[in-house]
């Protein structure tokens, strides 16, 4: 997946809305998370959703990704990899996660995931961290720590945390090895045709797992086909579409720093929706946390702003 930074004019603020729009519908999908715990498997909500994306995008990408099978053939082990870690295991460990973590928590946490990306950056391509990722890095753990403990970070250490708060950091930093991956390799296929090879890639990871769930925890119902639907077309399809387009006209950097702002979509969701209740911990903890991702990610831009001027 190739995207480019815009030129230097400064865009126009119609261009602002795709990555807003996208936010709006990823903290939707935390909600679908956390109504779909207890109802339906991970692994089948996460098959179900990969089938109903694929054969939604087949309809407009099939023919175009025929066309491109010299490349699509030479990519495909890095395609099978990518879809594995994106959209398989990403989205299992966050469905796994929402059974014992607040919403609140999982957008917070995911949205530490620009940050995620930098550490990996410099650890698997030997990017220096600059200063503001070293600073902002340590304010944002230090944040994390105070949301997950509940308020006292102390207790961490006598092994006092949620599962579900371990496992959506484990998938934030998956996501974060996953978007290191993409920029390594720049898979010579247009966004949406990587895209959905990547769907479909995920798709026959899951297809084994899917045959181990228990058909008590894989039915389609009343309850769980609304769920599949929203995960399956807004959050599979709409959503990479709105994300794709701002980072056509905006660039990736300018991006991520709209991923500040999903936690903040995603509390008012759950307090409407779930009843969920913001504590200290949430504003303390998940206002530091963010900040520091802002500091990183500001000084970041800037510096690289300044060094391509």
């Amino acid at each position: 997946m190739e995207f480019f930074e815009c030129n230097s004019q400064r865009p126009g603020m119609r261009f602002w809305l795709f990555p807003l729009f996208a936010m709006a519908l990823w903290a939707g999908n935390v909600i679908v998370s956390k109504l779909a715990a207890g109802n339906i498997s991970p692994l089948a909500i996460t098959f179900y959703r990969l089938a109903l994306a694929v054969a939604v995008m087949s309809l407009f990408l099939a023919g175009p990704t025929w066309c491109n099978r010299v490349v699509v053939r030479r990519s495909w082990p890095k395609l099978m990899c990518l879809g594995f870690l994106s959209m398989a295991f990403y989205q299992c460990l966050s469905y796994w996660a929402a059974d014992t973590s607040t919403a609140t928590n999982m957008a917070i946490i995911t949205a530490l995931t620009p940050l995620l990306t930098m550490l990996v950056s410099s650890l698997l391509l030997g990017e220096h961290p600059s200063l503001g990722m070293v600073l902002g890095g340590a304010i944002a753990l230090w944040g994390t720590a105070y949301l997950i403990s509940g308020g006292a970070p102390a207790e961490l250490l006598k092994g006092h945390y949620r599962v579900g708060d371990m496992l959506m950091l484990g998938a934030a930093l998956c996501y974060a090895f996953y978007s290191v991956l993409l920029r390594k390799w720049r898979i010579p296929l247009p966004a949406w045709q990587s895209t959905y090879l990547q769907a479909t890639s995920a798709l026959l990871f899951m297809l084994p797992m899917q045959l181990l769930v228990p058909a008590g925890q894989a039915s389609l119902d009343a309850s769980t086909i609304p769920l599949i639907l929203y995960a399956g077309i807004l959050a599979s399809v709409v959503l990479p579409f709105f994300w794709i387009r701002g980072i056509e006209h905006l660039g990736p950097n300018r991006c991520s720093v709209f991923m500040n702002v999903l936690p903040v979509m995603t509390a008012g969701f759950a307090i409407v929706l779930l009843n969920e209740r913001l504590g200290w911990h949430h504003l303390v903890g998940g206002g530091v946390a963010l900040f520091g991702v802002f500091i990183a990610q500001t000084l970041r831009i800037g510096a690289s702003e300044r060094k391509a001027a």
